[in-house]
């Protein structure tokens, strides 16, 4: 068996009712119900609230870069200035 670490939780009267039908049926404690719906939850909060700040941030800098006149000696940056970013 797994190590497990003890919570305690508040939950509403009729999360209590539906909790112990699913329980029921399905044959498996309320724990587990528990867990599992947590490994849901958790495994698709994690992708779904991303800060996307950044990635918008750099699509408006390619724009920029890609619609800037070329200059006849070549590019009008260098590495470095990437950096200062």
């Amino acid at each position: 068996m797994s190590s497990k670490i003890r919570k305690q939780i508040y939950i509403e009267p009729h999360q209590d009712t539906l909790l112990k039908t699913i329980a029921q049926q399905a044959g498996i404690s309320e724990a587990e119900i528990i867990r599992q719906a947590l490994n849901r939850h958790l495994g698709t909060a994690t992708s779904h609230n991303l800060d996307l700040t950044a990635w918008e941030n750099e699509k408006v800098f390619i724009e920029k870069v890609k619609n800037r006149s070329p200059k006849a000696e070549g590019r009008d940056w260098q590495r470095d200035d990437l950096y200062e970013r």
